[in-house]
């Protein structure tokens, strides 16, 4: 798939237009009338995603301890969303990391445009996905940068004002790869598999790669029409999103509904994505999520995103496949997968979906 260097069109920073008092969004901000976000609340009597927390696995007790992974397993199976609480992220850097990232995006636009990003890595601050031209944009500005692997940390890409945002968003880093690397040790096996599965398949400590996406969704003055981001599932392996402690906006889709999701106190939600998916033969479901906006508030959430190695062949593990449940997908590298999320855009589930075996 070939790759733009440059935009198919000028960039419109949301901030700027959201700050500029228009009373109207511009057009390629409408969404078609089936895609703009219903504001009525759903009639389900589950009102949030699944709750876990992971100092009951440290429980003397082993019945707590074993409930608390079926509890994990069946948000996997039946949700693709959860919470996790006493996670062993420090709630002080937390603070400090959402703390700098909003003053990053209040700094003035020219700052922030010396680290404008492209269509090639997508690394720096952005407000768009996607390089169709004329496509519905969504009513974000973010910033996109690598973490792992080694070879791609590149920190003179990563903002240098706030005067701490470096360290801290190395440090916060370190924390988040740890606590990923111990709920796929979880997810390995509730799957039946050996605990170093998922860590070997993305790579190991050389190959693996995270990355980190600070959205920020600016006060919308027609929130009814249009989206913060359009319905996805995340193309990655396991995401670990750190919410807005004031303003509600992920929304999860649940049958033929959405269910805004309400953040517990000092709580991650991690959702399950397409390469977990196809790894574990669809046992595990990557699940289509979407962000509304609004008028009176700004929301700044952080989605820390860990994958596999670009170069690795991803295809469901061999011990999940069987005579009764053959292989679901045909074997993909990440970096050939995720190019289609970055040229198309957010497009629900339709690229996992696509790449199912024909039986």
């Amino acid at each position: 798939m070939s790759r733009m260097e440059s935009w198919p069109e000028p960039i419109i920073r949301v901030q700027e237009l959201s700050e500029s008092g228009i009373k109207e969004i511009p057009e390629h901000f409408v969404k078609l009338p089936a895609d703009r976000p219903c504001f009525i609340e759903t009639t389900s009597h589950v009102d949030n995603i699944p709750l876990i927390d992971l100092e009951n696995l440290k429980s003397f007790d082993e019945s707590i301890r074993v409930e608390t992974m079926e509890l994990i397993s069946k948000a996997c199976r039946e949700w693709g969303f959860f919470q996790v609480v006493n996670h062993g992220v420090s709630h002080e850097l937390v603070a400090y990391v959402r703390g700098v990232w909003r003053e990053f995006f209040h700094l003035p636009l020219e700052e922030k445009q010396k680290l404008a990003n492209s269509p090639v890595t997508y690394e720096g601050y952005g407000s768009r996905l996607g390089v169709v031209k004329g496509a519905k944009l969504d009513w974000c500005d973010y910033f996109f940068l690598h973490y792992l692997p080694q070879l791609l940390k590149d920190e003179n890409k990563w903002p240098s004002l706030p005067i701490s945002c470096r360290q801290i968003i190395a440090e916060y880093g370190q924390q988040l790869v740890n606590l990923c690397e111990r709920l796929t040790k979880i997810l390995s096996i509730n799957l039946g598999l050996n605990e170093d599965y998922l860590h070997t398949k993305f790579g190991g400590d050389n190959e693996r790669g995270a990355c980190l996406r600070v959205n920020f969704y600016p006060k919308c003055p027609q929130p009814d029409l249009t989206l913060g981001l359009s319905p996805h599932s995340d193309p990655g392996g396991l995401t670990l999103v750190l919410p807005d402690t004031d303003v509600t906006g992920l929304q999860v889709r649940r049958g033929d509904d959405w269910m805004t999701v309400k953040p517990a106190p000092n709580a991650f939600i991690v959702n399950i994505g397409d390469q977990i998916q196809v790894l574990s033969n669809a046992i595990y479901k990557s699940v289509e999520h979407r962000v509304i906006v609004n008028s009176a508030k700004e929301r700044v959430s952080l989605a820390f995103f860990y994958n596999p190695g670009g170069n690795i062949l991803i295809k469901p593990a061999d011990e999940l496949v069987t005579e009764d449940q053959p292989a679901l997908y045909s074997p993909m590298t990440f970096n050939e997968y995720r190019a289609f999320i970055r040229t198309k855009g957010p497009c629900g589930k339709s690229l996992v979906e696509s790449l199912k075996s024909p039986r």
